[in-house]
């Protein structure tokens, strides 16, 4: 079993506490402009907006594993692990602002962040990471280059063609390339049960000959133990794994996603169970952490964000005559 030293698992929680305090910070600009009447076009982050709070732990506990030649495809909600990949805070927060000093310009907006220094990319199409995961893994196999692919995706994208394919062409190849389904239970507004006909999508994995396991609780350290060994089966030339990771979605779909489809009492239980303080308060059992180092690591999370957000809003934005650069006319 993979076990995290200290010093990774205080880089966790650090990435952990980032991401949060980013979304939090994020909630509260975006709805600016758009009341007392909601319209999503208004305000400093016009467009849908899908936050990722309580699902930091799939994200800092993969991507611990990684390092920067490694890539990385993410979803529609892909803050926590863009964080966690490394990719440049100020110009991801400046994409999301629509600034020409974003990772694209402006053009891509928070569901399409492009890293290439990182390798880091994401889309808002269900699955459609997997391909270009499974194309780069068979890229660095063919060169004889190093690195692995990661592909993150949603309990819904499990039902996709696209998630079929990707799994077998890999596990026919044995490419280097791990697929993790972030299982917050809900495709939007649809409970899983009443989309997927199997309790756990991990047991997809042996119909395509590829080891596949469940990790439950939104567990930072059970997710770094599962991902490590799959992680380092795909470097060794061992083929693909799929990782199905238990988490929850603390917010809603995207900001103004009233969320009268939860059942009553499930959101207070979901936050009673919020990842963040009880990783805390591990590491401070386990001795790992004082009060004083959180705190300390807190205020340096919040002072990045808070530098992040400041560049974005005096940013410019992109000049009106660039609108056709770029793009495919």
């Amino acid at each position: 079993m993979t076990v995290p030293s200290n010093a990774q698992r205080l880089w966790m929680f650090e990435q952990m506490l980032v991401s949060r305090y980013l979304e939090e910070s994020i909630e509260r600009i975006y709805m600016e402009g758009k009341t007392p009447v909601f319209n999503m076009a208004k305000g400093p982050i016009p467009g849908e907006m899908h936050l990722s709070n309580g699902q930091e732990p799939c994200a800092v506990g993969v991507c611990a594993h990684l390092a920067a030649e490694d890539v990385v495809t993410a979803t529609h909600r892909p803050h926590h692990i863009a964080v966690a990949k490394g990719v440049d805070l100020n110009a991801m927060v400046a994409e999301i602002f629509g600034k020409a000093s974003g990772l694209s310009g402006g053009r891509g907006g928070h569901m399409h962040l492009f890293d290439p220094r990182v390798n880091f990319c994401c889309s808002g199409i269900i699955a459609q990471g997997m391909g270009p995961a499974v194309g780069a893994a068979l890229s660095r196999q063919m060169q004889g280059k190093p690195g692995v692919a990661v592909a993150y995706i949603g309990e819904g994208a499990a039902n996709q063609g696209a998630f079929h394919e990707t799994l077998n062409l890999a596990a026919l190849w044995k490419l280097p390339v791990v697929f993790v389904i972030e299982d917050n239970a809900w495709g939007i507004s649809v409970a899983k049960q009443s989309s997927t006909p199997i309790e756990r999508n991990y047991v997809r994995a042996a119909a395509y000959g590829m080891p596949g396991v469940f990790v439950p609780g939104n567990d930072a350290d059970a997710i770094f133990a599962a991902a490590g060994e799959a992680i380092e089966r795909a470097r060794s030339g061992g083929g693909p794994s799929l990782i199905e990771i238990e988490t929850s979605r603390l917010a809603g779909h995207f900001m103004g996603d009233g969320e009268q489809y939860r059942p009553a009492g499930e959101k207070d239980a979901l936050m009673a169970k919020d990842p963040i303080p009880a990783y805390r308060q591990r590491l401070l059992a386990d001795g790992v952490l004082s009060e004083s180092e959180a705190d300390e690591m807190a205020a340096r999370a919040r002072g990045r964000v808070d530098e992040a957000v400041l560049f974005a809003r005096e940013s410019a934005y992109p000049a009106p005559e660039e609108a056709m650069d770029k793009v495919f006319v």
